[in-house]
């Protein structure tokens, strides 16, 4: 009885910190809009200006240029909130009577934690009251009654998870037959977040005129409409977040993502590879990049159990919504485009810094990740460095 009481007060101090945050939303300006061409997002990425000075060009999102600069784009570039850094946020904190306004006040009350070696980010967004963490940590979900019912509050939510990353990763593996020889990850992370707050280059985008999406409805196919009317991309989050509230699908859900743009994963790839083969590995090499805490998914609760929203979703369909995104730039372009800068740094030196950390872990057979402790060894003792032909053993043992 006293964990349901608890629970449930849990469940009124969130809601009526969000509607404290709409009351102020309303009372205030909008947002910047600014524009970002939807085939920049791609799989990773990430790297730092100083080492490509001839490629250098303004930094953030803007860089890229509007949409209307490239005659390749069929249709008028999404609207998005603008940069969700600190930067940005810092002036609209300044503006009394916004969202970001009502937000600062309350975290002066409780600023989160730092801790050093790590990015400076608020950790304890990834695991907001009332959600759930996937089992393969890729999202989080809750089915709490007012996101479904209070647009308000879902879209303070969204801004909310915007401004922290995903954490996307290198999984490296290696197979012969059923034996596993070697198995680790990198954590690639930091290379989203620079220590200046001035060079995060994250952003907010809605879904744009023409583009497709799921906009809700039971059909499971993008589609171009509907569209939501809105003079910017502040409103149009809000506007989304209506159309979520108001639909009347028996079942339904919100997807907010997180994507990470401009890292070249083809030639990191083929330098894991190549690193591969010196040791004289002869077996299967399998290289992925995996994303992690890369969705939040807000469903409409249960009306009886399960077991009925199973049947209903079976039969009627689920109304989905993927209409926003937070987008992490690795850099402001795609490799080889001219004016390339990155929020960290480039792909080559990031390599130059953890090929021989990635080459021992390998050589030794591990099963586990590949830290900054191998990094210093590296640096300090040389591991890894003098690492020829590894002795595999038989090929199917």
């Amino acid at each position: 009885m006293a964990s349901s009481n608890s629970a449930a007060g849990e469940k009124a101090r969130v809601e009526e910190h969000y509607s404290k945050m709409d009351a102020a939303a309303r009372e205030g300006g909008s947002m910047d809009s600014s524009r970002v061409r939807s085939e920049s997002l791609i799989g990773v990425e990430s790297d730092t200006e100083d080492e490509h000075p001839s490629r250098a060009g303004p930094a953030g999102p803007a860089a890229a240029g509007p949409a209307a600069n490239h005659a390749e784009d069929e249709h008028a570039p999404p609207l998005y909130s603008g940069p969700a850094s600190p930067a940005h946020e810092a002036a609209l904190e300044r503006q009394p009577g916004t969202a970001a306004n009502a937000a600062a006040v309350a975290a002066q009350k409780k600023a989160f934690p730092r801790y050093p070696g790590l990015p400076h980010i608020d950790y304890r967004l990834y695991s907001p009251p009332l959600f759930e963490l996937s089992l393969d940590k890729t999202a989080i979900k809750s089915m709490a009654p007012y996101l479904s019912a209070t647009a308000s509050a879902l879209a303070n939510l969204v801004r909310t998870q915007a401004t922290i990353p995903p954490k996307p990763l290198i999984h490296i593996q290696g197979n012969r037959g059923s034996k596993v020889d070697f198995s680790v990850k990198v954590n690639l992370m930091p290379l989203l977040i620079s220590e200046d707050p001035r060079r995060r280059m994250n952003y907010v985008r809605c879904v744009g005129r023409g583009e497709l999406a799921l906009r809700g409805g039971t059909s499971k196919k993008p589609s171009a409409l509907p569209e939501v009317e809105s003079s910017d991309a502040g409103s149009a989050i809000d506007a989304w977040c209506r159309r979520f509230v108001e639909d009347q699908a028996s079942v339904k859900s919100f997807v907010f993502e997180r994507q990470v743009a401009n890292m070249d994963i083809g030639w990191l790839e083929g330098q894991i590879r190549s690193l591969v083969a010196t040791t004289g590995y002869k077996g299967v090499v399998t290289v992925t990049f995996p994303v992690t805490h890369a969705r939040v998914i807000v469903q409409s609760p249960d009306k009886v159990n399960k077991f009925f929203t199973s049947v209903a979703t079976l039969f009627t369909g689920k109304s989905t919504y993927e209409v926003v995104k937070a987008v992490w730039p690795f850099a402001t372009h795609k490799s080889g485009d001219p004016g390339r800068k990155f929020a960290v740094q480039s792909e080559e030196m990031w390599w130059k810094e953890w090929r021989d950390p990635v080459r021992y872990a390998i050589s030794t057979k591990r099963s586990g990740w590949v830290t900054n402790e191998d990094k210093l060894e590296a640096l300090m003792e040389g591991v890894g460095s003098n690492i020829a032909v590894v002795e595999w053993g038989s090929e199917y043992s």
